[in-house]
């Protein structure tokens, strides 16, 4: 081959390779927050009021500054669960107070007041939410949602959600809410993994009449360009202290029913919710000790050495929630009395009782499963109206 036919072929070779990088980064998907276009209108010469994380970011940015900076007039900041800067422990109470940096007020959602006030609501002109959920009914930000929603639908406030991908949206699982089990941890009678990301929850919400008799939100989702609910996403900032990575991300779903029980998930460890144990030692050959750690303070089974699995490098399932887990471990406790936690906490979490009922009973799983399906089936219809993604 003479070299102009050689320098031909290299030339080939790189456009081709320049071509597939350029699609490649042209099929990444891109968040509601990054398309500032799209709302920075609706917010010009407006009161408005954020409900953000640590997760609100345009690439490295946070949604504060970049707003800031362009002239936007924030009010104040709406704090869930973790607090604005995602730090705070589990169930721990946030407190109200200025941010330290911008000096903007942040108002807590989740203390004794889960629910903008229609006093609160009376400073503002308009609300902006964008905070990275993980596709699942009990993680409690969907549920700050909910209420924020109410308090927009009750004052005619205008609600624009920046909506982002659902690392768990590739499928749908697990029971169904009973609404006699509602709770902060499962406020909609939708599955366990429900498969929406929170643009097309909020739809669903006011679509469904969940609000209320007579309560629609008025309500604008900013969509995430580049996705479908096959997309694979690794989240770019650990969405809350015991959710470090995305193996964390992906098995929280098939973990989170262990939190009703005496079984650790790794709290007060470096691998929350990716390692399940307790001192009984036939659980398994993995041990751990929680310890108290900012992120996880006073976690079940502190300072007691555990036995179990580690699971921080096992293939998770994209098609279903483990049950297996819990199964397993139910049959190997040697106190079932008191496997579950009194409180019976592990009913909100499933949002029913049925769950507890089935595995007290030694009814097997595929049984377990085939119980789920009826109303899985009656889900799956309604969220179809909902979907803004393949």
């Amino acid at each position: 081959m003479n070299p102009i036919s050689i320098r031909s072929c290299i030339v080939s070779a790189v456009c081709t390779l320049l071509v597939i990088v350029s699609q490649a980064v042209q099929a990444q998907p891109v968040t509601g927050a990054s398309q500032l276009p799209l709302y920075l209108p609706a917010l010009q010469g407006k009161r408005v009021g954020l409900v953000v994380n640590h997760t609100s970011t345009i690439g490295r940015t946070h949604l504060v500054d970049t707003l800031l900076a362009r002239g936007i007039s924030i009010k104040t900041i709406f704090a869930p669960e973790h607090g604005f800067r995602g730090q705070a422990t589990d169930g721990e109470e946030i407190s109200s107070g200025r941010d330290s940096r911008t000096g903007i007020y942040i108002t807590s959602l989740y203390g004794k007041n889960r629910k903008p006030t229609p006093e609160q609501m009376d400073s503002l002109d308009v609300i902006l939410f964008d905070i990275q959920d993980v596709g699942t009914r009990f993680y409690t930000y969907i549920s700050t949602m909910h209420y924020v929603m109410e308090a927009c639908a009750e004052t005619r406030k205008p609600m624009i959600v920046l909506d982002r991908p659902n690392p768990n949206g590739h499928y749908i699982d697990g029971p169904v809410l009973d609404p006699k089990f509602k709770s902060f941890v499962g406020m909609h009678p939708i599955p366990v993994v429900h498969g929406l990301t929170i643009g097309e929850l909020a739809r669903m919400i006011n679509g469904e009449g969940w609000l209320g008799p007579g309560r629609i939100a008025p309500l604008t989702v900013i969509p995430v360009k580049n996705y479908t609910h096959k997309t694979p996403y690794v989240l770019p900032i650990p969405p809350s202290p015991n959710l470090p990575n995305q193996q964390s991300v992906l098995l929280y779903p098939s973990l989170c029913f262990f939190e009703g029980t005496v079984v650790s998930i790794g709290r007060g460890t470096d691998k929350q919710f990716q390692v399940i144990g307790s001192p009984v030692t036939k659980y398994g050959p993995y041990t751990f000790t929680p310890v108290d750690k900012p992120g996880a303070m006073n976690p079940p089974q502190e300072g007691k050495l555990c036995y179990g699995l580690d699971l921080s490098t096992v293939p998770v399932s994209r098609q279903s929630l483990v049950l297996t887990y819990l199964i397993d471990f139910y049959k190997r406790a040697t106190d079932k009395t008191s496997f579950f936690l009194a409180t019976n906490y592990i009913d909100k979490l499933a949002g029913t009782d049925q769950l507890r009922l089935q595995l007290q009973t030694s009814v097997p799983e595929s049984q377990i499963r085939k119980s789920w399906q009826p109303s899985l089936n009656a889900y799956k219809l309604i969220r179809k109206k909902y979907l803004l993604y393949p």
